[in-house]
């Protein structure tokens, strides 16, 4: 039974029930989270055996659609551009580049903890982006102070890389109306 304008509607009644059906979820995206038993047996196994090879295909897609959906909803590549300066940077102060280690006292806790902040200043900007101003802010403040702190802002990539991904991340204008973001991928198909 399928409910329309909440006013049940059988497929009897209307003759038509699966054709409209499948015009509806061909609309909105969901045939390919079907299960293709179950469309086969509400089509009175109609479909040949290579239809069902066909929405198995299509459900693969559906998994990187959902990645990039979620992706889209938040700051992605500031974040992940401020976490990998943050590693950088972490990396940077345990290395030795010739005869080269800067790493004395509590300059030495410096170099360990402003790597980890922006970690998860990155972090939490991708997992909450309803603050990723604040996130953005403090990351670029970290990021310019690891000039200082951190053996040259992790000799200057860890800082550009961790600067960059602030600023990104502080510019991101939020998610799209669904409506339209719907629109985009249907005329980009």
């Amino acid at each position: 039974m399928l409910l329309r304008d909440d006013e049940p509607v059988t497929a009897e009644e209307t003759g038509s029930g699966s054709a409209r059906r499948r015009r509806r979820d061909a609309e909105t995206g969901a045939e390919s989270r079907r299960d293709p038993a179950s469309e086969s047996a509400a089509s009175g196994g109609s479909e040949p055996p290579a239809a069902d090879h066909a929405l198995d295909e299509q459900a693969a897609p559906g998994r990187t659609r959902g990645f990039r959906h979620w992706r889209r909803q938040r700051p992605f590549v500031g974040g992940l551009l401020v976490a990998l300066g943050g590693i950088e940077m972490f990396f940077s102060g345990q290395l030795d580049i010739g005869h080269l280690h800067v790493q004395l006292g509590i300059e030495g806790l410096q170099a360990t903890i402003i790597p980890i902040a922006l970690l998860l200043l990155g972090i939490l900007a991708i997992a909450m982006p309803a603050h990723h101003v604040f996130y953005g802010i403090l990351a670029l403040a970290v990021a310019i102070y690891s000039l200082v702190g951190v053996n040259l802002g992790g000799f200057i990539v860890g800082m550009l890389l961790a600067g960059t991904g602030a600023v990104l991340v502080v510019a991101w204008m939020g998610p799209r109306d669904p409506a339209l973001a719907d629109g985009a991928e249907e005329a980009a198909s």
